[in-house]
């Protein structure tokens, strides 16, 4: 595969200091609301620890990307260390703009994360560019009474042993629509995400190359569980954009389920707090995946790469990722954080959220995702809304699909 489309380097701003602070005792941040432990970023400001430089944190609105991307590409105004938040393959083909934190010592705490997510920071040529934060480990959420009053299995390792395969996970679902009349999920592309998200394969390999036009390939796979669940009848149709009816439909039992990351565990008590204690968790069909989490990074025109460098495994550390969870419900990458954190709520009964995530962090797969992925995974989840909402045939959705993503390649100069 032949690609294009890399941010054009360094042509505005040239001979121009880039850094945002000229200050060389203040390495400057930027991150969006809640992506950092308040606590930890007001330390920083004072002294970054083990340095004797400060940071400055700015909290970066709308369109933090385009912002980034801009910035890096002008050769100015660039912050010495950036969050950035799952979509980091966005910025593989720009790996030169970023420092190879291997370089600066990253590996002599590798073992402190959950190799899956550690692997999702490398680039394709095997530079670390993106420093493990947050993750998404994901289960199936469910309302236990629901289930109970459709005659199924209730307890959570009974509704696990129970929706093992996706087609299983189907038949389930036609049982609870038929004796409950209530929906599995929401909508088809829970589905289609799902499923994507807890394999190894995903649209590319790390060569580029497509995996997706392959008639046995995952992204198939997922796109025909989606299909058989909306066939047979048991997504509620309501498409994630529209909150309000989503959140009714948690409230009344008109849905009594969903797959998502452990982020999703505080949704459901903010939107649905009259359910508390109604709700479980079971492991999803096949393994669980990863949905979410962020990363740091450190532009090529960092001031002070080791300062920088500090702190970047001084908030990521196990003892830190666990303040961010107490203070922003940051999931935790590193394993020995959960030795320290505990849960006293009973939104899902007797069950601990915390323990169930990181069982299931344990058992996500290293996957790849490709830049070219986030430019055309769109045209799958819309025409899938139009197989569920509108009535298409899916075998003219799927091949429509297929259309607009070449389409969308061959404008970016990828030449499949």
């Amino acid at each position: 595969m032949a690609t294009a489309g890399a941010l054009p380097l360094l042509l505005s701003g040239c001979g121009s200091d880039p850094s945002i602070s000229d200050d060389p005792a203040e390495l400057v941040m930027w991150y969006w609301n809640r992506a950092a432990s308040p606590s930890l970023i007001e330390q920083a400001a004072a002294e970054i620890p083990g340095t004797d430089i400060r940071m400055r944190a700015d909290v970066i609105g709308t369109n933090f990307d385009t912002k980034l991307r801009t910035s890096l590409a002008g050769n100015a105004y660039i912050p010495d260390i950036t969050y950035i938040n799952s979509n980091n393959a966005l910025y593989f083909t720009n790996e030169n703009l970023f420092l190879d934190l291997s370089e600066l010592g990253a590996d002599a705490v590798k073992d402190d994360y959950f190799e899956w997510k550690w692997n999702l920071g490398m680039t394709p040529t095997g530079r670390f560019c993106f420093f493990p934060l947050d993750i998404g480990p994901t289960g199936f959420f469910y309302r236990q009474d629901i289930f109970e009053e459709a005659g199924l299995p209730s307890a959570p390792d009974d509704v696990s042993a129970a929706i093992s395969t996706w087609e299983d996970w189907i038949e389930v679902g036609i049982e609870l629509k038929g004796e409950a009349e209530s929906f599995m999920v929401n909508s088809a592309d829970i589905i289609y995400t799902a499923v994507l998200d807890s394999s190894p394969e995903r649209y590319f390999d790390e060569e580029d190359a497509p995996l997706y036009t392959a008639p046995d390939s995952t992204v198939r796979e997922a796109w025909e569980h989606a299909v058989a669940a909306v066939q047979a009848g048991i997504t509620a149709r309501i498409p994630a954009d529209r909150g309000t009816d989503q959140n009714a439909a948690w409230s009344s039992g008109r849905t009594a389920g969903h797959v998502g990351a452990a982020w999703w565990t505080q949704i459901l008590e903010e939107t649905a707090p009259e359910t508390a204690g109604a709700w479980r968790l079971a492991a999803q069909p096949v393994r669980a995946g990863n949905n979410g989490g962020s990363f740091i990074a450190l532009p090529h025109t960092c001031k002070d790469p080791e300062a920088a460098m500090k702190f970047a495994t001084w908030i990521t550390s196990p003892q830190n990722q666990t303040v961010a969870y107490e203070d922003v419900q940051l999931f935790p990458s590193t394993p020995a954080s959960f030795d320290e954190l505990g849960y006293d709520g009973d939104f899902y009964g007797e069950q601990n959220p915390l323990d169930f995530f990181s069982s299931a962090a344990e058992t996500v797969p290293t996957s790849f995702i490709s830049t070219w992925e986030t430019h055309i995974s769109g045209a799958f989840t819309r025409e899938l809304a139009n197989v569920e909402t509108g009535g298409k045939d899916p075998d003219a959705a799927w091949r429509d699909a297929l259309a607009q993503a070449e389409k969308v390649l061959a404008k970016r100069g990828v030449e499949l």
